[in-house]
């Protein structure tokens, strides 16, 4: 689970994006503010995985924030202006925003989120194999075989070429085990993007298999189905 804080002076704004945020199944949105102070005083207590951080705020502005941080989590930026981008990237921020925010952008810059945290998954396991335990034994599943993971109630699905693996999982928490091959579809599925043999905006095919893409996911996934198909 992604830990989120938001930080923005602007009403309208924060709750455009507290919106957005409570979309995202693997985000708890934790706190939520106007007040740069009151953040300040909030993260000397607590951990957050990522901020949407606006710049343009009384008191204290975003960049004086992240000046004042010695070990900041990831940083969205959000903002009306465009001149602070260039600084922002010495402080290793993960994607600027500018408002009014969008929905497909706002997915734009999570997804970087998400490919960060499960390229160093993948990177601390060293591992080309998903390990999981079925029937009380432990077995590996190679990455290249994994068709999709279909969430069923409180368990997984993991469709593979030879067969198929119930196990007692959610999808957020494989998310994190998986390689950068994979991308969410759906609030119910998970597919190996080198898999995919067909794709409209509303589903991919799997072999013979179709599998739903919704609205939130769609951009990413045809986007990234673009960048394979061109290498």
């Amino acid at each position: 689970m992604i830990k989120v804080g938001i930080v923005d002076d602007e009403i309208l704004a924060r709750k455009v994006l507290e919106d957005y945020c409570s979309k995202i199944d693997n985000f708890e949105l934790v706190f939520s503010t106007g007040n740069p102070l009151e953040f300040i005083n909030f993260t000397q207590q607590n951990d957050l995985d990522l901020i949407f951080l606006d710049i343009e705020m009384p008191e204290l502005n975003g960049m004086e924030i992240l000046r004042s941080m010695i070990k900041p989590p990831k940083v969205i930026l959000t903002t009306a202006y465009s001149e602070y981008a260039l600084e922002s990237y010495d402080y290793g921020v993960v994607d600027y925003l500018l408002k009014p925010v969008k929905i497909e952008r706002f997915l734009k810059a999570i997804n970087k989120v998400s490919s960060s945290k499960i390229k160093q998954s993948k990177k601390n396991s060293g591992s080309e194999e998903l390990q999981i335990k079925h029937d009380g034994m432990p077995v590996n599943i190679s990455f290249k075989s994994i068709q999709y993971v279909q969430s069923f109630g409180n368990y997984l699905k993991i469709f593979t070429d030879s067969r198929m693996y119930l196990i007692p999982e959610t999808l957020i928490n494989i998310t994190t085990l998986l390689s950068d091959n994979f991308q969410r579809t759906h609030k119910s599925y998970i597919i190996n993007l080198d898999r995919v043999t067909k794709a409209s905006r509303t589903h991919l095919l799997i072999g013979d298999k179709k599998v739903p893409v919704s609205a939130m996911y769609k951009i990413i996934v045809l986007e990234k189905l673009e960048v394979l198909a061109k290498r």
